[in-house]
């Protein structure tokens, strides 16, 4: 059955997505197509931050997907999280400044939920995740853009399938206190 629309809830921090069918975010590299038909679930936030969150998903089609994103309009974002390829999932980062561009990492066993944590400092954005939510590794550092203000959150699409479950717990988005030299 095809879900035209998303199904959500948010019930004290726990966050649980049925996704819409044919959803992405992409623009124009290597495919040729622009999609800005994804889910996000986001705050406003000014200057450097941390986000972080767990996610737990059950994803089924190719290019399921589920994460963090930092979005300054439909042409300027990063997205990260899950993304499932070949019944693998992946590690994934995408960096969109015009044109989209994407890394992923294998995961060992597909693990039944990944931590992450996105990290804005000026114009850079630094990508990790965790298979503990302790020990954290080094997906992505890249340039996102200088704006100030931008909507950070949560992000959910299937691309190619017809919707899949997704749980998001423990979403923070803190803003980062100024340093003392």
């Amino acid at each position: 059955m095809v879900q035209p629309t998303p199904v959500w809830s948010d019930q004290d921090g726990v966050i649980q997505v049925t996704t819409g069918a044919k959803t992405d975010f992409w623009r124009v590299t290597h495919y040729g197509f622009i999609r800005d038909n994804g889910h996000f679930y986001y705050q406003n936030i000014t200057g450097d931050f941390t986000a972080q969150v767990k996610i737990t998903g059950e994803y089924q089609a190719l290019y399921d997907q589920a994460g963090l994103m930092v979005r300054l309009d439909e042409k300027t974002w990063v997205k990260c999280g899950i993304e499932f390829v070949d019944g693998v999932q992946q590690a994934s980062a995408v960096v969109t400044r015009e044109y989209s561009d994407w890394s992923v990492v294998s995961l060992p066993e597909n693990p039944e939920s990944i931590w992450l944590r996105l990290k804005r400092s000026g114009e850079t954005v630094e990508v990790e995740y965790s298979l503990d939510g302790e020990r954290y590794s080094l997906l992505r550092l890249g340039y996102l853009t200088t704006a100030n203000e931008l909507q950070v959150g949560l992000m959910c699409a299937s691309p190619d399938g017809d919707g899949f479950s997704v749980v998001f717990e423990e979403f923070r988005a803190l803003v980062n206190q100024e340093m003392k030299l």
